[in-house]
């Protein structure tokens, strides 16, 4: 089996530094990309599969992972990932370990599985996407210089009066008007560091969950938040997950994120889940 690493040498805090010779001492038949610019991770990925590469690993964050999920779905090259970011949501869902070498260590015994992937606009993604708060903080955290968990857990702190907006939503023959601090499109079911914003999101189970963050008095935050580190925030009074296949969102704000990632798109966003898209090398530990 041929694996080509993609090494993101940016991404997170530096989990990744002499990550190769992890690589060396504990697998043969691979070679190793580096992305220096935005958008490297994609076109490293397109080669990969045109040179019939049978995994392709990812070693950064969900922003790594998201570059080349563009790449990969509905071909027959399996993404592998390396949790080396600020959040690694996605890694950490299928059960990647946290240091680098375990997690290398995982990829000899891992075994293919085809997973949902899912898009925005047109615009692919894996893990989770949103909008409403969690955009507005995507886009502030990628303006910053200093990355890392400690430096969103400061950033979210910082918004916390952020006012929740009205969004209209249509989703199997529905429409209705909700007002919310945030939407978020959960196919796997955390942000990053346990923090699980869909905790029973399935990522085989070809839905996707829409969790509607209601309006609620401002005091309740730090247990609101508390809920999320804790797994339990589906069984919030302010939460709804609306699980189907596709959800079209018109709202006067058009920021979102797609794994972490900021976009500006138009009027309506429309999101969707993309059914048995995508090979991943699935731990078996």
């Amino acid at each position: 089996m041929k694996i080509k690493f993609i090494i993101n040498p940016f991404a997170g805090t530096g989990e990744q530094k002499g990550i190769e010779d992890h690589i060396a001492k504990h697998l043969d038949n691979y070679e190793i990309s580096y992305t220096r610019k935005a958008g490297d991770a994609s076109k490293i990925s397109e080669e990969a599969v045109r040179e019939n590469i049978n995994t392709l690993v990812a070693i950064g964050g969900d922003g790594t992972v998201n570059e080349c999920v563009k790449s990969l779905v509905n071909t027959n090259t399996a993404l592998g990932v390396i949790p080396c970011g600020s959040g690694n949501g996605f890694a950490y869902h299928i059960g990647m370990k946290r240091s680098p070498e375990e997690a290398i260590k995982q990829l000899k015994n891992a075994k293919i599985k085809i997973i949902d992937s899912c898009s925005a606009n047109g615009v692919p993604f894996v893990n989770v996407s949103g909008i409403g708060f969690d955009a507005h903080i995507a886009k502030l955290f990628a303006e910053l210089k200093k990355r890392g968990f400690i430096s969103y857990v400061i950033l979210v702190l910082k918004e916390l009066f952020y006012k929740p907006q009205e969004y209209n939503i249509k989703y199997n023959g529905i429409r209705r008007k909700v007002k919310a601090y945030m939407i978020s499109f959960a196919n796997a079911s955390q942000y990053g560091n346990d923090a699980k914003i869909s905790p029973m999101a399935d990522i085989q189970d070809g839905l996707l969950d829409f969790v509607v963050v209601k309006e609620f008095p401002k005091w309740k935050i730090p247990f609101f938040l508390l809920q999320i580190i804790k797994g339990k925030v589906h069984l919030s009074q302010h939460v709804e997950i609306i699980k189907c296949k596709k959800m079209q969102i018109t709202s006067n704000n058009t920021l979102i994120h797609l794994d972490g990632e900021p976009y500006k798109v138009s009027n309506p966003v429309t999101v969707n889940v993309l059914e048995k898209s995508l090979k991943i090398m699935y731990p078996n530990e």
